[in-house]
């Protein structure tokens, strides 16, 4: 059966918490996915978006969604050693979202710290990343919770892997303590609606295989969820956590929680799975070797 390496890796715009840049292509490159779901892409406005620099280096298909404004803070002359400032301290370092980017009531953008260039604006979202042949795209839109900068969504691309049609589903959910399951709620229904945990093939599914396109039959939802495993189990009912293990955050010398996730439709086989150790985001990367029929 055809195998394929499906992995998501939350890149922190490509940088550290001081807004120091980091070696986001060689870190991708190491993980060695055939579809790469990024969180927090950033793109500078009027340049090249982190996800596309990757694609491109890797000589992958790239599918992007944009989903808040923000700003990079150059690093401060006084950056000390770690990945950054301290909680309290990183209103004006590194990356930082709008919070009024929606017309939303919160607090105005902090200014430059002294002796450092004024911010870099930019979008920030996510990004699918495939070395396979893409055969369909599309974007979901999961809306804007009250608390959240953010407006959030989906990318959906199907791919074919040896003959085998392939659903990886790439996201980045908002916060337990923004209301996502307002948004988890959305995503099941329109997984449901494709087909779901539950990949049933029918003469309708085989059908597309006749002229060229190959029939779907497995499922994969891979993200940044905000949200620790066995919670996201009980939302996401019928579908089975491919990786288990601690992914953030990065500068503790042991992560002390899993927020990066896998998850598969019942018709797909893990073959192994682990967090790699790579990169200087504040999160590990999650990659599985999947089996899909």
């Amino acid at each position: 059966m055809p195998e394929v390496v499906v992995a998501s890796y939350n890149v922190h715009g490509g940088v550290d918490g001081w807004g120091r840049p980091f070696d986001v292509v060689g870190a991708c490159r190491r993980v060695g996915a055939d579809v790469l779901v990024l969180q927090e892409s950033w793109t500078p406005d009027g340049g090249q978006s982190v996800g596309r620099r990757v694609a491109d280096a890797l000589g992958a298909t790239v599918v992007e969604l944009a989903l808040a404004r923000g700003r990079l803070f150059a690093p401060p002359p006084d950056a000390g050693g770690g990945w950054g400032p301290r909680l309290w301290e990183r209103r004006a370092n590194g990356l930082r979202l709008d919070a009024r980017a929606a017309g939303r009531r919160g607090p105005r953008p902090a200014p430059a710290r002294a002796g450092t260039r004024s911010p870099q604006r930019g979008t920030w979202g996510i990004a699918v990343l495939s070395r396979a042949r893409v055969v369909r795209s599309e974007t979901l839109d999961l809306g804007q919770l009250r608390n959240d900068p953010a407006h959030r969504g989906a990318i959906v691309l199907e791919v074919e892997v040896e003959g085998s049609g392939l659903r990886v589903v790439g996201t980045h959910l908002s916060h337990l303590s923004q209301g996502s399951p307002l948004h988890i709620r959305r995503l099941r229904r329109a997984l449901r609606a494709m087909g779901g945990a539950d990949e049933r093939v029918d003469r309708r599914a085989v059908a597309p295989a006749i002229t060229g396109t190959p029939a779907v039959t497995g499922t994969v939802l891979a993200g940044d969820m905000n949200l620790w495993g066995p919670p996201l189990s009980a939302m996401f009912p019928g579908w089975a956590r491919a990786v288990r293990g601690r992914t953030w955050p990065t500068w503790f010398p042991r992560p002390i929680a899993q927020s990066d996730h896998i998850l598969v439709s019942r018709s797909v086989r893990v073959q192994d799975a682990a967090v790699v150790r790579v990169g200087e985001s504040d999160h590990f990367p999650v990659r599985a070797r999947l089996v899909i029929p």
